[in-house]
């Protein structure tokens, strides 16, 4: 830990101030009688070995900083400080101007006064030296604070990441494997279309933000599988605004809720399935609808969302702090899932 010394600013007014208190101490003993020379002697030695103490005291609270009771060490450390400070300055100043007529008298009756000039000082230079080290110390843990949630917030997201995959991978294959026998061209297509889509998801771990038009392209892979899985029941609509294309949302967001639209529509009904997306701003954010048919006799779509629309609500969270960035609603027979995605945080 640095001292306050490596700021410029108070390394600064720290030479300032023992430049003023030696000249305050010259031109006071120079009041009472001593010569300017003799009277520069007295102030040099006696700030400088002060000084010296000072950075002693600075120094040792870089490794030892006082804690409740503990503050009674550090008054005992500036009282005995300044003890040594006296005896040895007595000392150099009776050699360095003893010879000058009276100013054994001066110095032997200025001593008490001298002591508690140090010793303030010094307590000073401590309670400065204690509060600048302790709101360093303070200022580092809530760094370490801040980086132990992010790495935190960051580890969750990827679990929630790495979860919506297994399931979607099993259930391709389970249909590769259908189509080998029957429809082994569809098979073949379907490998490769799952290859892409895997090695897409690969190369976004690391991707926090990707602007939609990226998403869309990731989404498109994923919607050729399904369409091949689904055969003719499933089709698709998507509508997005132009001003939204180059918007930025959280990398793989988007295949979860379509997914989970996927799975409600196919599953509910009967027939053809028309899963509809729609983008388009509002403000600064960007707001996109997905909708999917249901039946309202089927408890599925009355349930909520399942683990999915879970994930990606805890992942907004977990980004934004907000937990009313995706809302589900039911009109008209059809299930509405929409993501509001606020654009001033998506660059932080």
């Amino acid at each position: 830990m640095t001292t306050p010394l490596s700021i410029f600013r108070f390394r600064i007014i720290f030479i300032i101030f023992w430049l003023l208190l030696e000249a305050d101490q010259t031109m006071v003993l120079h009041y009472f009688g001593m010569r300017w020379e003799h009277a520069m002697i007295d102030s040099g030695i006696s700030n400088a070995i002060l000084l010296l103490l000072s950075l002693l005291v600075m120094n040792t609270l870089r490794f030892y900083l006082p804690r409740g009771r503990q503050y009674i060490h550090i008054f005992s450390l500036c009282l005995f400080l300044t003890l040594i400070w006296l005896l040895i300055t007595k000392w150099l100043l009776a050699v360095s101007l003893g010879h000058v007529p009276g100013y054994r008298e001066l110095l032997q009756h200025s001593l008490s006064i001298r002591f508690s000039i140090a010793f303030l000082l010094l307590g000073c230079i401590t309670m400065i030296s204690i509060l600048w080290f302790n709101q360093k110390e303070q200022k580092e843990n809530e760094l370490r604070k801040v980086d132990a949630e992010k790495l935190t917030k960051e580890a969750e997201l990827f679990k929630l990441r790495q979860q919506l995959q297994p399931h979607f991978l099993f259930n391709s294959l389970n249909s590769i494997n259908a189509l080998i026998g029957s429809r082994p061209e569809e098979a073949r297509k379907m490998v490769q279309q799952l290859s892409d889509f895997l090695r897409g998801t690969l190369k976004k771990e690391e991707t926090q933000w990707v602007e939609f038009h990226e998403e869309l392209q990731y989404l498109q892979l994923y919607l050729d599988i399904e369409k091949v899985r689904f055969g003719n029941r499933l089709a698709t609509t998507i509508h997005i605004a132009d001003e939204a294309s180059k918007m930025k949302v959280p990398a793989l967001l988007l295949q979860p809720i379509v997914e989970n639209a996927i799975k409600f529509g196919l599953y509910d009904t009967i027939g053809e399935t028309m899963i509809h997306m729609e983008a388009l701003v509002d403000g600064k954010d960007l707001v996109i609808s997905i909708s999917n048919p249901f039946d309202p006799e089927t408890s599925s779509p009355k349930q909520g969302t399942g683990f999915g629309l879970k994930s990606i609500q805890r992942r907004l969270y977990l980004l934004f702090a907000r937990n009313d960035l995706l809302t589900t609603a039911t009109q008209n027979a059809e299930f509405i899932t929409q993501v509001r995605i606020p654009q001033e945080q998506t660059n932080k």
